[in-house]
Order: structure tokens, then sequence, then C-alpha cells
């Protein structure tokens, strides 16, 4: 094991030593495509390298816990874990972006953390105590390609933003689609693809022909009408656990393992763009249960799940990391309209000593209870022919049962 890690690390060293910089940043969702594509055109190439950071793994939380304050969020931990990795595979300048929350002010803790360990490296924060400010930003890259002209920033910066918008549209789309494909599961094999391409995008022209190409084939592909038996459930909470999937243990993978049709609303387009002018329209929506700004995801939690009850959604699902002082705030309100609006609530917390067995079990155990639910309100409104037929049916299916069972 010591010769393979010398040779690994060796081959590292020998492909960067030509390079004065090498650049990476934390892992979240399939962001990193767009991140990556944007890092590559604002570098100066001869000097400095970006590196894709890994995936997301048990290995990332592992080092990230170990080294980080049992009290800090989850995000925080996985945060950690993305720059040791990176750190350890040649990287000597880490980029955060991330506020909202105390989220903003970790920084300087992680930088701090990170250099009490040994590392040497420059940490560049895209959101400081003035916020995310354009010009700040621009210096900041100036960094890594000291002839960066501001016009060439702003392009690539526009180009990102409208990448993330992209890729945004299309997975919502395969998201609340999901499970009505007919046949095959198709639209994994194209989100595969569409990430690929989308690394190699150049310009607005590329972007457009790539967007109207996998909007087409996403469209090709049939689906299955809407069924009153189908069981749908929405997501609210925390941002990092509802955008990276290995952090909630790929939860709507597992939902759609069930049959069930996922909705979530938090993605960077709707935090970037959509957000800030809906925030007034938030409050209203969630005033009959808030009076105050609860603070960063938590008054969304409570008029999503208002929204999703108004939609005829069977249940929901609330999830946050372990510690996450808004979305604890917005438990006892959700709590209560459960109570009110007779709707499902599940609440999920994940940290690094969360089981995937057991959230996976509390996971079917919810969908069975939703089912059964369903199954007796569409009973209940069955007229007295239909549910003699039901009944008829359900017995003959008992009676194969137990012959099939005696047989055996």
């Amino acid at each position: 094991d010591k010769m393979k890690n010398k040779k690994i690390e060796k081959r590292i060293n020998d492909s960067n030593k030509d390079y004065e910089y090498i650049v990476s940043f934390p892992h979240i969702g399939n962001y990193y495509v767009p991140i990556y594509n944007l890092l590559n055109h604002l570098v100066d190439k001869n000097k400095v390298k970006v590196l894709m950071p890994k995936r997301i793994t048990d290995n990332t939380i592992m080092y990230g816990a170990k080294c980080s304050p049992d009290f800090a969020c989850l995000p925080f931990k996985y945060n950690m874990g993305n720059y040791i990795e990176s750190l350890e595979n040649g990287a000597n300048v880490l980029i955060q972006a991330g506020g909202g929350c105390r989220y903003g002010y970790y920084y300087e803790v992680q930088e701090q953390i990170l250099k009490d360990m040994g590392y040497n490296f420059t940490f560049i924060p895209l959101v400081d105590e003035n916020g995310m400010n354009v010009l700040n930003v621009y210096e900041k890259f100036k960094i890594l390609n000291g002839k960066l002209k501001f016009k060439k920033f702003c392009y690539y910066f526009l180009l990102g933003f409208k990448m993330i918008y992209i890729l945004d549209e299309i997975e919502t789309y395969m998201r609340n689609n999901f499970t009505y494909q007919v046949g095959e599961d198709k639209y994994t094999k194209i989100h595969q693809e569409l990430l690929r391409d989308m690394l190699n995008i150049n310009n607005f022209y590329e972007l457009r022909k790539l967007n109207v190409k996998y909007k087409k084939r996403i469209k090709e592909i049939i689906l299955k009408q809407d069924n009153k038996n189908d069981i749908k459930i929405g997501i609210v909470g925390e941002l990092f656990t509802s955008m990276e999937p290995n952090s909630s243990f790929f939860l709507e993978k597992e939902l759609n393992k069930l049959n069930c049709k996922v909705k979530r609303y938090t993605t960077v387009t709707y935090l970037l763009f959509q957000k800030g002018f809906a925030e007034k329209k938030i409050m209203k929506r969630a005033s009959s249960y808030i009076k105050y700004h609860l603070g960063a995801d938590g008054p969304e939690s409570v008029a999503h799940t208002l929204e999703l009850i108004d939609q005829g959604y069977d249940g929901i699902i609330h999830i946050k990391p372990f510690g996450c002082s808004p979305e604890i705030n917005a438990m006892p309100i959700l709590q209560k309209i459960s109570l009110e609006k007779n709707i499902p609530i599940m609440y999920l917390t994940f940290d690094e000593q969360t089981s995937a067995t057991g959230i996976k079990t509390r996971i079917e155990a919810f969908y069975d209870m939703l089912k059964m639910k369903k199954e007796n309100i569409l009973d209940g409104n069955l007229n007295k022919e239909e549910k003699e037929v039901k009944k008829e049916s359900l017995e003959i299916s008992e009676d194969v049962k137990t012959k099939l069972q005696t047989q055996t």
C-alpha cells in the first residue's frame, strides 16, 4: 500500500509540476460541470490547472468530520472532505462560494483548520463579509489570470449561469417525469451524456445547440398518463441536502424506485434568480403560520409545503443537516400544518453517523403508509357496485394465493 501511494503521489506531482496554481472547489450535485467549465475559460492555462473535485463518497464525509467541530453542520464537513481530497491531489488554490446562513462565515474557520493541518494553499472566498460583488470577484479571479479582461470575465460568467439554468431545466423535467417512462429508464443515459457534453461548451451558440438537442431527446421519450393511484411526494428543506444526492443517501432515486412522482423546488437557478424576487410572495403564502423570516430556507419550507398540499401531493419529506437552525425553526410549524391539513410529513436529519439502511427503511415505511391512506380514500369514493367488483377481485386474488401456497 505504501509503494502504491508513493507511485500515485509521484504521478500527481509529475502532472502538476509545470503549474504555478492548481485550483479546485467543493462538489455539489451536478453543478461541478458548469463550475469546472467556467474556471477553465477564466484561468491562464499556461500557469493554472483546474482540478476536478472528486465525487462525494463515504470517504469524503469521513475526512471532513474528522477535522471539523462536532457542532458544525453537514455541508461544512462535506466541503472540508472535498478540500482535503483536492489538496492531497495537488491543489494549492481553493475556491468557496456560499452564504445565506451561518455557512457564509465558515470560510475563515475552514481555512484556519486546513492550515493548522499543515496544508499550504491560497483560499478564495467568492462571498465574504461584503457579500458577492462582481468587481470583487473579478479581482479575485485575476489571481488566476493576470491578463483576464473584465469583458471576458462577464461573458463566461453569464455563459456559466446559462449552463446552470439549462441543466436545472432539463433535470427538473426528468425528475417530474421519471416514473412515467414507458419501458426501461432512458433518462439516466441521456443525463450522463448531457453532463459530458456540457464540459466542452465554449460559447452561447454551442450551448444553444446543446439545449435544443437534449430537450428534443427527453421529450421524444414516451410517457404514460398520470394515474390517480400514483403516489406524489414533495421534498422541502435545506439547500445542500436537497441538491447534493449523496448527502441525503440518494433520496430522490430511492423514491423513484418505488414509482413515486417527486418534486423539489431548490435548485441553483431558484436560489440565484428566483428566490430574491419571490421572497415577499413566499412570506405572504406562509403568513398564516409565520410572522417573521426564519432565516435561510426556513420560510420556503413552510410556503412550499402549503403549495404542495394545494397541488394534491400525498406526502412531504422535510430534509436537513444536523444542527441547521432555520430548518429546526420550521419543523414545529410544519408539524402544525401536518395536523391541520391532514398531510403526512416525514422529517429526515443527516449527519456523518446517519445510516443509509435506516433512511431507506423509513422511506419505504412512509411510502407504504401513503399508499394505504390513498387506497382508503379512493375506496371511500367508490360507489356500491364498484366496491363489490373490487371485493370480488380481492377474494379471487386471495383464493389463487392460497392454492399456490398449498401447491408449494
